[in-house]
């Protein structure tokens, strides 16, 4: 006589096998997903910023330049900034160096940040964080060569970064600075386009940090009407190395910096 109760807990532990046996690899992915999304937010978690502009009680702000091209403008640009007693921060690349020693020269001797744009204008995000170190270093090392001088300033070229490029700048006591109004002068658009891209924009703050170029079509024309703008909104325009925290400070969510605590 057939045992039917049998049957049935024989064919229920065979169907139960089988569906865990072919429910694996489902099961299997979902949890690869979870751990990839994970880890994913993990790493965004940890993924740090330079400093895009400072958080301030005091109405300051500062004018930078990255030089990377040409010179012709040395003259007029130091010029404009004597005539207003502005000091404003310069980053030099290397190659730029290589070439315009003199005009170097020129801008330490008028007081202003002397500061570092990496030697060869590279696109540092694809670089590993040794070579990101002999970019900086590179540079540096050609700056000091000409002028005596030690920085500590770094701007990567192209606005590019990524956790190597602000590792190999902090291992080697440089702090990484971007910008949170840009000038945009190198599109050359017009002397207004310029001129309301700094006056009129809306991120324009205590503690912003202001990007044009040493070399670009309209600045020479519109940096004195910045300038004075800047002031009659009652900013003082000081030097990035006058402006930023050297110690104890932390790094927000948007790169605004800030004293801890």
């Amino acid at each position: 006589m057939v045992r039917f109760d049998y049957l049935f807990q024989a064919a229920f532990a065979f169907f139960t096998a089988f569906s865990v046996f072919i429910s694996a690899p489902v099961i299997l992915e979902k949890k690869q997903q979870t751990m990839a999304v994970s880890a994913s937010q993990t790493a965004k978690a940890h993924k740090k910023l330079p400093i895009y502009s400072v958080d301030t009680p005091d109405k300051k702000v500062a004018v930078t330049f990255d030089a990377a091209w040409g010179a012709d403008d040395t003259d007029v640009l130091l010029e404009i900034l004597e005539k207003n007693d502005v000091l404003a921060t310069f980053f030099f690349c290397g190659s730029w160096v290589d070439k315009f020693p003199e005009q170097l020269k020129k801008f330490a001797a008028a007081g202003h940040d002397i500061a570092n744009h990496g030697d060869t204008h590279a696109h540092v995000a694809q670089l590993s964080l040794e070579q990101n170190k002999k970019e900086i270093m590179g540079c540096h090392d050609k700056i000091k060569a000409v002028t005596g001088l030690e920085m500590n300033l770094y701007r990567p070229a192209y606005g590019e970064y990524n956790n190597d490029v602000l590792n190999a700048a902090e291992q080697l006591n440089y702090y990484t600075v971007q910008w949170d109004v840009d000038s945009l002068d190198w599109k050359a658009v017009s002397p207004q386009y310029e001129i309301d891209r700094v006056l009129n924009s809306k991120d324009l703050k205590n503690g912003s940090i202001i990007l044009f170029h040493n070399d670009a079509k309209f600045t020479p024309q519109t940096l004195d009407i910045v300038i004075k703008g800047l002031k009659e909104k009652g900013y003082e325009l000081v030097p990035v190395s006058q402006l930023i925290y050297m110690d104890n400070f932390e790094i927000d969510h948007t790169g605004r910096q800030k004293p801890k605590g």
